[in-house]
Formats: C-alpha cells, sequence, structure tokens
C-alpha cells in the first residue's frame, strides 16, 4: 500500500511538472489567500490514460495524491505550493436524472443553471479546543456532516468529561457556500421537469456564481442518509462536493454546435426563403397568427446589446405582449417559443415560484440557512421568460417585472433630506459617492455605489428614525416623467414606474402613473426623529417629457435598510428594493426577452370599448412592450374552415402516426404517417432551429447600412410631424425609436447578415404599425396617440376632461355652487361632446376625487 501511494504522487509530480510548472511558480509567489490550481483533464489523458480513469473511479484518494505532489515540485524559489487541484474540461457529461447509486464517490461532470445560493460562510476544519484544566490545545477534526464534533476527555483526567473552550484563533476554517443547480432543459423529453442537484463548494470556488448563470461543476458524488423523526431511514439522498466550477463565457454554450451543423446553418442563411422558414417552424399546429409568429421570430433573434462609453447599456430584448379572448391558443404559442429558445423559461402570472419573477430570499429546507433563489426572469438570462396570464399577476411580481424591464427612480433634480439637517440634489449624492468609491457594481442596465457615512429619516411607518443609506444608483432614463404635487406644496420627479406610498385600506403601494389628485399619503408630523405619521393629499399629477429643463440621461436611487423609505419633501417616499434578507444582498442578472400573454378584464373584448381600457395592466408595464398584439376570437365562415380544417388534420396525423405505432401490421404504412405529418412539421427542425438561433446571436453583430438608417429616420419624422400643432396628440416617441431599431438588427440576425439593410427596415416597420394600429390608436379621432398606451388616456379625452372641468368651474358661478348634473350634461353636449363620453368622464372624475356630489344631482369640483 505504502509503494502504491509513493508511486501516484510520484507519477502526480512527473505530470505536474511536465505540464503545468509555469502556473505552479506563479501559485508560490502569488499572494491569493485561497491558492488552487487548474488542470485540463485532456491532459491527465493524454499523460497516462490509467492515472485519468483512476481519477473519475477514485477521486479522494488520487486527488490527494495530486495535492501532495504540489508541494514537491522542484521550483526557483525556496518554497512549497500549498494549493487545491481544480479539474476542468472533463469531456464525461451527466446529466443529474442519470446520476444512480453507482456513481457515488466517483468524479462526475455536469451542466446546469445556477438556481440557488447561500450566503459564503466560514466551515470549521480542525477545531482547536483547550481544556479548562491544564490548559492542553487538543485537535478535533470536523467531519463534512455538518455534526460538532466535540472532545469527551482529555489526558489530565481521563475518568471525567472535561470543560473546553473552543479556540477559533488555533482553529482551521474554510470558506464554504451551497449551490442548487438545475439541468439544462435541451436534453429533456417532452413533459419531463428539469431536476435539480446539491453542490458544496469551498475555498476559491465559494462566492464565485450567482443564481441565472449556467455553469459546469465537477465534483464527487456523496450520498447522506435520511432521517425523519423516528431515526435513520433507508434511503439516501445525493449531494456533490465540488471539486471545480467553470463559468461558462460564450452565450448558450449549453447549445453545441458541431462543424456539421455549422455548415447546414450557414446553408440555411442563403436560402432567400429563409424569413418565410423560420416564420413557419414556429408553432405550425396553430393556425393563422402570422403577425404574431413573425414578431416572435425576430424577438427570438434579437436586437444586438450596446455598451456604451460612458457604461450605460442600451437592450437588444425585445417585449412582446399577446391579448387575447380565451381559447385562441396563447399559451400554446408562449410554450411553443420556450422550446425554440436555446434559454427559454416558462412561469405563469398566477402561479409563480417561490422566488416570484425575478429573485427571493428564502429559508432553505435543509438547515434553515437563507438562500438566494433565481425566479423566471434570471434563469433565462440572455434568452425569453414566457409569462402568461399577466394580467392575473401579484403586486409584487409586478413590480419585479417592471424591475427587469425598466427601472423605478428619481429624476437627478430630487432633493433629499439628510439626518443632520442638510439638503442634496439625488444626482448630486451619487456623483459625489460615485466619484470617490472603491466598488461599482453593475446592475441590471444600471450601476450601483456602495454608500458610507450618509444618514436620512427613514420610517417603520409608526415612528421616524435615522438610518444609513446602504447605497446608491444610477440608471437610464425613460422618455417622460410623473411629477406629483402634494398638499404642502411640496413635488417630486419620478419615472411613471417608480412605488408611490397612499393610505388606502392601510399603506401600499401603487406606480407613479396610477397616482391620482385627492390620493391620501403617508407624512411626518415633523421631519425629524421620534415624529409620528399623519397623512397629506395629492393635488396635482402631471406627465413631463424628459426634454428642456426636464432633460437627463439617468435617474437615481437610494437603498435605505431595513424600512426601504426615507422622508423628503414632508412626505414618506419609498426607495428601490434589493433582496436584503438574512444579510443576503445581490445583484441578479436579469436581461432577458419578456412574451407575455394576457386575457381581456372582462374575459372576452368588447368590441363597444376602447381596447387598451379592456387589458388589466398599467400604462406604465404596458409601454414597455415594444410590440403588443389583440387577438379576437370574431367568427368568420373562411378563416373559421380554415382552423378547423387546420385542427383536423393535425387529429388525423397524430391519430395515424398512433396506431401505426401501436399496430404495425396495419394498414397504415409509414409513408401515409409521413404525407399526413408533412401539413404540420415544422418547415426547420426544432433542435436545428435552436442552434440557429444560438448561432446567429453568438456570431452576428450587424451594422446599420446609410439607407437602413435614412428609412428608418425618415418614418420616425414622418409620424412625429402628425404630432405638429398646439391640438395634435403625439403618435411615437424615442422608445420606439428604439423598437424599430432592435427590430431591424433582428430581422439581419435572421439570415446571419452583417449589414441591417432598407429591407429590413421596411419589415420592421410592417410589423410595428400593424402592433401600433391595434393599441396606440385614439379610437375617436382615428389617429395615431402614444398616450393611449403609455399613460392610458387618449388626447382627446384628456381635453374632454379639461373642458369639462373648465364647463363645471364656469356653472359653478352661475349656479352659485353645485351645478345639477343634466344641465352639465346638456351644456356638454351642446358644445360637441358625445353624452356616453360626458357621462362616463364624470364617474371617473367621481371615482378619482377630482369632483365630488355635496347633494343629489348636483357636481362641485374638489
Amino acid at each position: 500500500m505504502a509503494a502504491s501511494v509513493i508511486s501516484s504522487v510520484a507519477r502526480w509530480k512527473e505530470f505536474l511538472t511536465r505540464y503545468y510548472k509555469n502556473q505552479i511558480q506563479q501559485l508560490a509567489v502569488s499572494d491569493v489567500k485561497n491558492k488552487a490550481l487548474a488542470i485540463e483533464f485532456p491532459n491527465i489523458t493524454k499523460f497516462d490514460v490509467r492515472l485519468a480513469e483512476e481519477l473519475l473511479n477514485n477521486p479522494d484518494l488520487v486527488l490527494s495524491h495530486a495535492e501532495d505532489a504540489l508541494t514537491l515540485v522542484d521550483l526557483p524559489v525556496k518554497t512549497q505550493v500549498s494549493a487545491k487541484i481544480r479539474v476542468i474540461k472533463v469531456p464525461r457529461k451527466t446529466q443529474v436524472r442519470e446520476l444512480r447509486s453507482s456513481d457515488v464517490n466517483k468524479l462526475v461532470s455536469l451542466e446546469g443553471t445556477v438556481r440557488k445560493i447561500t450566503d459564503v460562510r466560514p466551515r470549521i476544519l480542525e477545531a482547536a479546543f483547550e481544556c479548562a484544566r491544564c490548559k492542553n490545545i487538543i485537535y478535533i477534526p470536523q467531519e463534512g456532516s455538518g455534526k460538532f464534533i466535540e472532545p469527551s476527555y482529555c489526558q489530565c483526567n481521563e475518568e471525567k468529561k472535561g470543560i473546553f473552550r473552543l479556540m477559533y484563533k488555533e482553529s482551521r476554517f474554510e470558506d464554504y457556500q451551497r449551490i442548487k443547480i438545475q439541468e439544462s432543459p435541451e436534453n429533456l423529453k417532452g413533459g419531463e421537469q428539469p431536476q435539480t442537484l446539491d453542490i458544496n463548494v469551498s475555498d476559491d470556488l465559494a462566492g464565485i456564481v450567482t443564481p441565472g448563470e449556467f455553469i459546469t461543476v465537477t465534483g464527487i458524488l456523496r450520498s447522506a442518509q435520511r432521517v425523519n423523526k423516528d431515526g435513520k431511514t433507508a434511503y439516501f439522498d445525493i449531494y456533490l462536493d465540488g471539486v471545480a466550477v467553470e463559468l461558462e463565457e460564450q452565450e448558450f454554450d449549453e447549445v453545441e454546435i458541431s462543424l456539421e451543423d455549422e455548415e447546414e446553418i450557414l446553408r440555411m442563411s442563403r436560402d432567400p426563403e429563409i424569413y418565410q422558414k423560420v416564420i413557419g417552424s414556429i408553432a405550425p399546429s396553430i393556425y393563422g397568427y402570422d403577425e404574431v409568429k413573425e414578431a416572435v421570430a425576430h424577438q427570438l433573434f434579437s436586437g444586438v446589446v450596446k455598451e456604451l462609453p460612458d457604461g450605460s447599456r442600451i437592450r437588444g430584448d425585445i417585449h412582446v405582449l399577446l391579448v387575447g379572448d380565451p381559447g385562441i391558443a396563447k399559451s400554446q404559442i408562449l410554450r411553443y417559443v420556450v422550446k425554440l429558445a436555446p434559454r427559454g423559461v416558462y412561469a405563469s402570472g398566477k402561479s409563480a415560484s417561490s422566488a416570484g419573477l425575478t429573485a427571493a430570499a428564502v429559508k432553505d429546507e435543509f438547515d434553515g440557512q437563507w438562500t438566494l433563489e433565481a425566479g423566471a426572469l434570471v434563469l433565462a438570462d440572455k434568452g425569453i421568460a414566457a409569462i402568461d396570464e399577466m394580467d392575473k399577476m401579484k403586486n409584487e411580481d409586478r413590480s419585479s417585472l417592471h424591475e427587469g424591464m425598466e427601472q423605478q427612480s428619481y429624476h437627478p433634480l430630487t432633493e433629499i433630506l439628510l439626518a443632520d439637517g442638510r439638503k442634496i440634489r439625488i444626482g448630486d449624492l451619487f456623483d459625489q459617492t460615485y466619484a470617490k468609491a472603491d466598488e461599482i457594481i453593475e446592475g441590471i442596465d444600471c450601476e450601483i455605489v456602495p454608500c458610507e457615512g450618509v444618514s436620512v429619516l427613514s420610517t417603520d411607518m409608526n415612528h421616524i428614525t435615522e438610518q444609513r443609506v446602504d447605497r446608491v444608483s444610477r440608471h437610464k432614463a425613460p422618455d417622460h416623467f410623473i411629477k406629483i404635487r402634494y398638499s404642502n406644496d411640496r413635488e417630486i420627479i419620478v419615472t411613471p414606474e417608480h412605488p408611490v406610498f397612499i393610505v388606502k385600506d392601510g399603506i401600499s403601494c401603487i406606480p407613479a402613473s396610477a397616482v391620482t389628485i385627492g390620493d391620501p399619503v403617508p407624512a411626518p408630523v415633523e421631519e425629524q426623529t421620534g415624529s409620528k405619521i399623519c397623512s397629506l393629499y395629492v393635488t396635482a399629477v402631471e406627465v413631463i417629457p424628459n426634454e428642456g429643463q426636464y432633460r437627463t440621461d439617468y435617474v437615481y436611487d437610494v437603498t435605505v435598510e431595513p424600512y426601504h423609505c426615507f422622508v423628503s419633501q414632508g412626505v414618506i417616499l419609498h426607495n428601490s428594493i434589493s433582496i436584503a434578507k438574512a444579510g443576503i444582498l445581490a445583484t441578479l442578472k436579469c436581461r432577458c426577452a419578456i412574451l407575455g400573454a394576457a386575457n381581456p378584464k372582462l374575459g372576452r373584448f368588447d368590441p363597444y370599448e376602447s381596447i387598451p381600457d379592456q387589458i388589466n395592466m398599467p400604462p406604465s408595464l404596458m409601454s414597455r412592450f415594444d410590440l403588443i398584439f389583440i387577438l379576437q376570437d370574431k367568427p368568420e365562415e373562411k378563416r373559421d374552415t380554415n382552423i378547423a380544417g387546420h385542427i383536423l388534420k393535425s387529429h388525423f396525423a397524430g391519430e395515424l402516426h398512433e396506431h401505426r405505432k401501436n399496430n404495425p401490421a396495419s394498414h397504415v404504412t409509414d409513408d401515409m404517417v409521413r404525407t399526413a405529418m408533412s401539413t404540420i412539421k415544422p418547415q426547420i427542425d426544432p433542435k436545428l432551429f435552436r442552434k440557429y438561433v444560438a448561432y446567429a446571436k453568438r456570431k452576428v453583430f450587424p451594422i446599420m447600412t446609410e439607407d437602413a438608417k435614412a428609412q428608418i429616420i425618415n418614418f420616425y419624422l414622418g409620424l412625429r410631424k402628425q404630432g405638429e400643432g398646439d391640438n395634435a396628440p403625439i403618435p411615437v416617441t424615442a422608445r420606439q425609436l428604439e423598437g424599430l431599431v432592435r427590430l431591424a438588427e433582428a430581422s439581419a440576425r435572421m439570415r446571419l447578415s452583417d449589414k441591417v439593410t432598407a429591407d429590413d427596415v421596411a419589415r420592421t416597420i410592417r410589423i410595428t404599425m400593424t402592433s401600433l394600429k391595434q393599441v396606440g390608436m385614439d379610437t375617436e379621432t382615428g389617429r395615431l396617440d402614444i398616450d393611449v398606451l403609455q399613460v392610458g388616456v387618449a388626447k382627446s379625452q384628456r381635453d374632454r376632461i379639461k373642458n369639462l372641468k373648465h364647463l363645471i368651474e364656469d356653472l359653478s358661478r352661475e349656479y352659485e355652487g353645485s351645478v345639477p348634473v343634466d344641465v352639465l350634461i346638456d351644456r356638454a353636449v351642446e358644445s360637441g361632446m358625445p353624452k356616453d363620453k360626458v357621462e362616463k368622464e364624470l364617474k371617473k372624475l367621481r371615482e378619482i376625487g377630482e369632483i365630488f356630489e355635496p347633494k343629489s344631482g348636483h357636481l362641485s369640483l374638489s
């Protein structure tokens, strides 16, 4: 046995000297705390196949030989290198679901997405105890089971149990973290759910991954006996002791593309019918909806992400929303697209996971430790998150969706009241902190800077207390803001989706765009610690464009733990919410395209109501989508005949296939099955489709030609020109311009072109106009009005409300107070307003508190 050990150590010394001597020399002079040497498995195979096989079958012994050999390598410097051996690039990959009892205590390599992580914490490896009687130090190695082992006696008195004190300085610790990975859906069969596996990592491997990242992990498979209330059971669970973790640098590395695949992909890209084939390969079993399938095709290929010199990021993701009557295959389209996307995640708005859509800090079922669990948007990083039933989402999920698509922040002019009484603009606070920061964290399209030495007034909604500002952040500014004025004559300017506290059934939050005049808000009695809480109310709400005196490239926020609010402008203001439970603080990657589906408010669309009014979603969220399509189930004989025929063909093909499979001697032949299947078969095989998309997103970064630029500018300016004049609505904003660019880039990627041409732009304009005419059109005037989508109120409706309020004001002087309702309606109709619209606007003004009824049948302004 001794000869075997010497032989193995000697063999490893020879290997390390031949392949890794330079790296070992660098480790010798390095001052890195947790040293590690990464060795490539193919090099071990090249050196000695038997050694490589022994490593796979008996990793505990062989790795100990390797680490012992590392200390014996002859170096020019007079030092020994003590480091962990990390074995990478193990070619034999195993799926979590394929692990069996025969794999226990062997080296395995797995690929998957990080689903959960714990905090990095110290774990004791060897505990030093001091005997209280004789001061002797006893060293006890600690097992990996998590159970803490203490000495039972000391040599000074073996008959009695001694009293011992743990000596922290003399004990040996390592950094420890547990992560949970979820296997890639790439190789799953239909209906299978991805399985997960816990992995223990330590030292240099701890703290290097975040939820949502795709990794390859190599480690030693372990088993642990299950225990219940009656004691040990006959069943064991498995976990992995991590030996190496490899972060996949390239996008969609889980999609393997061979040389043969690449040749086929390049051949397909030269096909003049590639657009039609791509669109025809999306949910072919669903008849029609070609414009939706074309939009989804662009979403799959996406625009190009741009990192600008100032550190800001322009998204390339294309967000698409489908709103339609029940039973028209919205959910089937979403599920099909998830299968086609190189990285896709499906989630339902009414049944999100415990992590919601972005992430949550949750207690682990194993040991009660807090873990950070990734939600759908994080798991779909750089892919597509398909979110069904968005109209039924919980408020917290809707808020996190805002976070994933845009940011919730303050205008840089917003003043913050510091705890010492000074006031500072939030933009200036960020600039000052940024200038002296040692660390700048790249967040979700934002920059986050830790903040020290700054305190503000915060509250638990009972009393005002002083709290420290944890960090400040800046985000790319939207194209308009919401200005809110309060009854103390002070105001704030925020992004439309920023949460605002209101007092309704307790204290709750609503987006700034949903705030209305008269809303009560919480406020301190005095702006000082110890003050109690009272309430003020909103006196004015105004939409202001990001231009002129309000022009800014960035908006800002602060984070104040633990209450996530601060006192300023005489009211209590909300700040950004991070994952900060139990000390977990992380910036998660959330860069995915969102394909959403929702039903109308009342189940089906009402042909007599405007479309945007029937979508149960705040305008601030709807406006984040690049494309919105309305899918209505209207009886139409020709279309219904085609749909019925398509459905029956699908069933007939399935019947033939099942009949042939289960009755080999049947009269149904393989040719008959193939012929029937050809009518519903995608033009591009789904596996090849996924590889085609992944290849395009990895390799193709198109540049816009001058003709394409000119066409986009002419189209944009042509639409903007329609908005000239005092009474004209604004047809489009810069947000739609950016959407046009993303779509045009996706169109070029679809044919693997490095140029965005005028044809790409023409296709983009057609798709965009189809969407805008469905949801961005004022049905009264027949003109494009982007406020229908972005604010939820068309200009014609805003003008009518304004005129009604002026009419009430004029009539109140005539009637010396309140105005009779019937007189008001008659005068409004005489001025040209439709009666049904007048009654509807008056009802809305009552609901938001801008008018009230002092006595029956009379109205007054609030």
